[in-house]
């Protein structure tokens, strides 16, 4: 069972990832993802440290930081 980020965890992610930083999709295993290099606009960070994107192609899938990869531009 994988465990949960505390608290500090998830400020640090929204800290380094605020609302509005534009990021590019790098790898997403899921059937679902968006094409490879889609952008994205954060627009939040759930409790368990996953980011909330708004993808361009409009997307809604989250970004499971440590298993998905993004990169900002």
């Amino acid at each position: 069972m994988k465990n949960f980020p505390t608290r500090e965890e998830v400020e640090q992610v929204k800290a380094k990832y605020p609302v509005g930083t534009r990021v590019k999709l790098i790898k997403m295993d899921d059937i679902q993802a968006p094409p490879l290099n889609t952008l994205g606009t954060v627009i939040g960070v759930d409790g368990i440290g996953s980011l909330i994107i708004k993808w361009d192609n409009g997307s809604s899938l989250h970004v499971l930081l440590g298993v998905d990869v993004v990169e900002k531009v």
